[in-house]
């Protein structure tokens, strides 16, 4: 027992200063999520629960319209669908990693998302220190954020004077920096250009309203069909 204690608190240790960097962005994008969730008349319990369930501050924005809005399920399972595909090739990275992680494995595929995929893919693991826990707690830690974060700003909001009319737009501003920090990092911008221009024919064909969705269907299409040729200007 006490041989565990030490393993785990190793791994707690090795684990948390990873996180911190996470911990500044989840929360003041978590209290932004939890503001705009009881500015939209929802109360703190929405934010805290939604937090805990589904973690995926992507799709928890866009969820607060999809609950404002007439009920839609094939609507909301695509846009969950499209928004969220990106974890399946995070999950066939992590299969060598989550081998042998035991029953911690079931937690950890829920709770993986980008920022925790990207340091339990490539953290270099002290000497010593339980692969399975360290990842364990990377990602709890990372998901205590999020939901701590949107509790508390689900609550705070109700104590909010100032003009909160804007505020949704934080979603928005959060998939631009998105944008540009992977425009800055690729050398090759033709993917991002496929989905500038993909975006733009959708918007004229099908109007503000109804663009995302087939926008979302033709960028997948367009990367798929020129899935060969993208690699092959990476490699170069």
């Amino acid at each position: 027992m006490t041989q565990k204690k030490t393993n785990l608190k190793a791994a707690f240790k090795a684990a948390f200063p990873k996180t911190i960097p996470i911990f500044a962005g989840f929360w003041f994008l978590g209290m932004t999520y939890g503001i705009l969730m009881n500015v939209s008349g929802f109360s703190f319990l929405y934010p805290l629960f939604m937090s805990m369930s589904i973690f995926a501050g992507s799709m928890e924005f866009i969820a607060v319209s999809l609950l404002l809005a007439t009920f839609q399920p094939l609507q909301a399972f695509l846009m969950a669908l499209m928004i969220n595909a990106r974890h399946l090739f995070y999950g066939i990275s992590m299969l060598d990693k989550y081998r042998g992680t035991g029953i911690k494995k079931f937690y950890l595929i829920f709770g993986l998302c980008d920022e925790t995929f990207s340091i339990n893919y490539t953290a270099q693991i002290p000497e010593g220190v339980d692969r399975g826990w360290f990842m364990f707690f990377v990602t709890i830690l990372n998901q205590f954020y999020w939901v701590s974060g949107s509790t508390l700003g689900g609550i705070l909001g109700s104590y909010i004077k100032f003009n909160t009319g804007g505020i949704e737009f934080a979603m928005t501003a959060m998939f631009v920096v998105i944008f540009l920090d992977q425009w800055i990092k690729e050398k090759n911008h033709i993917s991002a250009l496929i989905g500038i221009g993909v975006s733009v024919v959708c918007l004229l064909v099908f109007k503000a309203d109804k663009f995302i969705i087939p926008s979302m269907i033709g960028i997948v299409v367009m990367l798929t069909l020129l899935r060969k040729p993208l690699e092959k200007e990476v490699a170069a």
